[in-house]
């Protein structure tokens, strides 16, 4: 068991799960992303329990840390017992795009708090709503929804997708992240939005500062 500094026993970390029973919403563009922010002030673990291993490709592209430790595991018995990884402050967890999933079973009970990836566009928000209802309600997790690949130039549509949901008695993020080529182009280069120095880093990055600081902010009340 690790111990913190006084001899006392470390503190239980929290568990962040992002998840969509669909795939092509920005889920591990989101986790990845989220965990770097968040490794800037935090020891934080990602772990990637999605078995087509997108979060860990993208970590074994680059050649320098992203700020956090990253590992894949898709054991049910063992991503049921992510609190006792007691040497980090947050566990960060990529899910598989498959409500069925065992991964999905095992994770969701075990989580703090919740993450739903999702664009704006109607159909995609139907599927996010039934998503909601089956998986992540009956467990009764903190949540909230965050849309991602928002076009720049129709921020108006995220707006209405956000009021939807809210009407609908469902938490979304006042933060969303918008479409950038610079998402894609720092994944190849096997890093995290906020080391990216081509173009539309800034921009991207500090929309998943924002959703940090929302997140964060919730987590105290």
């Amino acid at each position: 068991m690790a111990e913190a500094k006084n001899g006392e026993p470390a503190a239980l970390p929290k568990v962040l799960v992002v998840l969509n029973g669909k795939g092509g919403v920005g889920k591990t563009t989101t986790v990845i992303n989220l965990a770097a922010i968040l490794a800037e002030r935090h020891r934080v673990l990602m772990v990637d329990a999605d078995p087509q291993g997108s979060a860990s490709w993208w970590g074994q592209q680059g050649h320098q840390s992203m700020g956090f430790d990253l590992t894949q595991e898709t054991s049910p018995q063992l991503l049921k017992n992510l609190r006792q990884a007691r040497d980090y402050e947050l566990v960060v967890v990529d899910t598989p795009p498959a409500l069925g999933s065992k991964e999905l079973a095992a994770v969701v009970p075990a989580a703090d708090y919740v993450i739903l990836p999702t664009p704006p566009a109607p159909m995609d928000l139907a599927a996010l709503i039934r998503t909601v209802k089956s998986t992540v309600e009956p467990v009764g997790v903190a949540y909230r929804v965050l849309l991602t690949l928002v076009d720049p130039r129709c921020i108006g549509e995220a707006r209405e997708a956000q009021k939807t949901l809210m009407e609908l008695g469902i938490p979304a993020c006042s933060a969303f992240v918008r479409a950038y080529k610079a998402h894609a182009r720092s994944a190849l280069a096997g890093q995290a939005i906020n080391q990216w120095r081509g173009r539309g880093a800034r921009e991207a990055t500090s929309d998943y500062r924002r959703v940090v600081d929302e997140l964060q902010r919730d987590w105290r009340t």
